[in-house]
């Protein structure tokens, strides 16, 4: 069975109905879960005291909001090499969802990082090309609505969003590049599986991450079948009025 059939709209918008329910339910249980858990049933740490806590929005806030860029990313490259609208439509589906990952990432960051570092900001390379990517997605949203043709917009879009992943990257592994700034590294390694956080905050952790990122594509599913409703109804309508 190929992924490419969901190319097609009306195939798209009836996996989206039978799958949203699911997300909908699991994504919920695990972020409430994963809060509530951090929050009220984990101790405070030795050194950052309850300020710790701040880590269950923090980190998939954070994590999310440089995965959204990335999915825009591979949404784009499919749209430019294959011409799938909706693949571009996830692509502008998602940037809002990014966007509202990416203030909370902020925000709690400044809250977490007053406390620890005794400042609200810092132009660490992390933290500034994590803003600069927080500007490309207000970019993007800004470049779709000005755009009144949809497929030059999908297509502006879509340079602009490779241009913007180097940021991506950066937010990722700026601490990996360079070794001074403020912030720390990434405290769960994928490539060398070793972790920073001891086991009473990541099972929690854990769980407030997989539920935010089936959050996500809760609602990129829900905002690109919008989208593509949405699309319909244009084209109808633009059909009415020249007969």
């Amino acid at each position: 069975m190929s992924l490419w059939k969901y190319a097609n709209p009306v195939k798209f918008l009836h996996l989206s109905e039978r799958v949203l329910p699911t997300l909908w339910v699991l994504s919920i249980a695990c972020v409430a879960t994963g809060l509530v858990w951090g929050f009220f049933f984990t101790p405070d740490d030795f050194r950052q005291g309850s300020t710790v806590k701040i880590i269950y929005l923090h980190v998939p806030s954070a994590l999310m909001a440089i995965n959204a860029w990335f999915m825009m990313l591979l949404a784009s490259l499919i749209w430019l090499v294959r011409r799938h609208h909706v693949s571009a439509l996830a692509a502008k589906a998602a940037a809002p969802v990014g966007v509202v990952m990416t203030v909370i990432a902020l925000v709690t960051g400044a809250l977490w990082g007053q406390p620890m570092w005794g400042t609200w900001w810092a132009w660490d390379p992390r933290l500034t090309s994590f803003l600069i990517l927080f500007l490309f997605y207000l970019g993007y949203m800004a470049l779709w609505a000005a755009i009144e043709d949809p497929d030059s917009a999908a297509d502006l879009t879509s340079v602009l969003c490779l241009v913007g992943s180097v940021f991506a990257v950066l937010s990722r592994y700026a601490v990996n590049f360079w070794n001074q700034g403020l912030h720390q590294g990434t405290s769960i390694p994928v490539a060398t599986g070793e972790r920073s956080v001891a086991d009473v905050f990541f099972v929690p952790l854990v769980i407030a991450m997989i539920g935010f990122g089936l959050l996500f594509l809760a609602l990129v599913f829900y905002r690109t079948g919008t989208e593509i409703r949405l699309r319909r109804t244009k084209a109808l309508l633009a059909r009415e009025a020249r007969t």
